[in-house]
């Protein structure tokens, strides 16, 4: 069902860097991420808090060995449909040397999946209004662009 060169895995500190290397190729809306060594210590404290919880995973794709994407895969428990849980898709990454090869939709779909095991009820995610080509993506593979999403954007 999935390609076999690529793997998904569980990120682990060692991989943050290139995490961060990932985020920082794709600047939307003033948002500023810095792959620059050292990293910025905020980083790393919400890599900890997502690693001690076990309803945050934050995971990474690997081709040959070397890391072409990460995502975050949260589950949210809920009381709407008869407290039926929520899998949230966050921070969607693929290098720009290897997009349109199919690894987003790979990467897509094992989250679903792992959504399904969890016994999820519902999958969502959020994208740019500006990212047309993406929304394009996540509706072949059956997203519906059913609700108007809102930001509330606080200072540090």
């Amino acid at each position: 069902r999935y390609m076999t060169d690529l793997t998904i895995r569980d990120a682990t500190v060692d991989d943050l860097t290139r995490i961060i290397a990932l985020l920082a190729q794709d600047q939307m809306g003033g948002e500023q991420e810095s792959a620059e060594e050292p990293l910025h210590p905020g980083y790393r404290a919400a890599f900890d808090a997502m690693a001690q919880n076990p309803l945050n995973r934050v995971l990474v794709a690997e081709l040959d060995g070397r890391i072409v994407g990460t995502f975050q895969l949260t589950f949210i428990p809920g009381l709407l449909f008869q407290g039926g849980w929520r899998g949230l898709i966050e921070a969607v990454r693929v290098d720009e040397t290897v997009r349109s090869a199919r690894y987003g939709e790979v990467m897509m779909r094992w989250a679903i999946d792992r959504c399904r095991e969890h016994g999820c009820r519902v999958v969502q995610l959020t994208s740019n209004r500006a990212r047309t080509r993406a929304h394009g993506f996540y509706e072949r593979l059956g997203f519906v662009s059913s609700h108007v999403g809102m930001k509330l954007m606080l200072e540090p």
